[in-house]
């Protein structure tokens, strides 16, 4: 059995004083896909680059206390590959891949445009130059799992208020067809509501108001996959009982060897 964990941190070292890096030796995973790291190569100590049997790779920002991605994994990849070769979104850190053997796994961390029209603009760009490398690897003869943040939820069984969301960056109508377009055009699979055609899985909740703790959440965490890997899946959980962050750790098991 293959896990693969996908959990955003909110601050790799806010996460690490809550306890993350105390729980993962206990979680037996093989690879852990991280995002929003808000640190730099430089601020990441030994705790944070290797937990246990996991070694640590990065793909960090070069704006300081901002975005970055990383994936921890037991098993020594074969290729790494950091960011799209698109300079502007590159330097905000948000994708990094590991090839083993047939499989990759890539860390993701899609902007989000809730702060502003201009970071909205800047989302629908990222959007528009990241299809074309998910139909490129998609077609690529490999089984891919992309894990992380896409800051969308695609359906309204995907966050509690979705009728007061429907104007609201993350559930707006063309973030949601571009991921409808992703499924049922590409191919890609949401392992998740594969699995659980009928549970929410709120991933992410605001931290105003009484939000988490009335369950007001968003499903904005994804295994997006082949079909291939995602026909391995066997069971996935949310993981809730430490709040290490914002958002809650996605972990899945499929029945896979490395």
């Amino acid at each position: 059995m293959l896990r693969i964990v996908s959990a955003n941190l909110n601050g790799v070292r806010s996460a690490h004083k809550k306890g993350f890096f105390e729980w993962l030796p206990t979680l037996d995973a093989d690879i852990v896909c991280v995002q929003e790291l808000k640190a730099q190569h430089c601020d990441l100590e030994d705790g944070h680059r290797r937990c246990h049997l996991l070694d640590g790779h990065f793909h960090c920002a070069q704006k300081k206390g901002y975005s970055g991605v990383g994936i921890y994994t037991r098993h020594v990849p074969d290729r790494v590959v950091e960011g799209l070769g698109v300079p502007e979104f590159d330097s905000e850190g948000r994708y990094l891949q590991m090839d083993f053997g047939n499989l990759s796994v890539v860390s993701l961390y899609l902007p989000s445009g809730s702060s502003s029209e201009e970071r909205q603009t800047v989302k629908f760009a990222f959007l528009e130059r990241f299809l074309p490398h998910l139909e490129s690897l998609y077609r690529c003869g490999r089984e891919v799992v992309i894990c992380g943040d896409w800051n969308i939820a695609h359906r309204e069984i995907d966050l509690k208020n979705w009728k007061g969301n429907l104007k609201n960056s993350g559930f707006l109508p063309e973030e949601r067809a571009w991921m409808t377009h992703l499924f049922e055009q590409v191919g890609w699979v949401d392992v998740w509501r594969t699995l659980y055609p009928e549970a929410p899985g709120y991933t992410w909740w605001s931290n105003r108001g009484q939000a988490y703790a009335k369950d007001v959440g968003w499903r904005i965490d994804y295994h997006v996959a082949t079909p291939g890997l995602s026909a391995a899946a066997r069971s996935g959980q949310i993981y809730k009982d430490v709040r290490f962050s914002d958002h809650a750790p996605l972990i899945v098991d499929y029945d896979w060897k490395l």
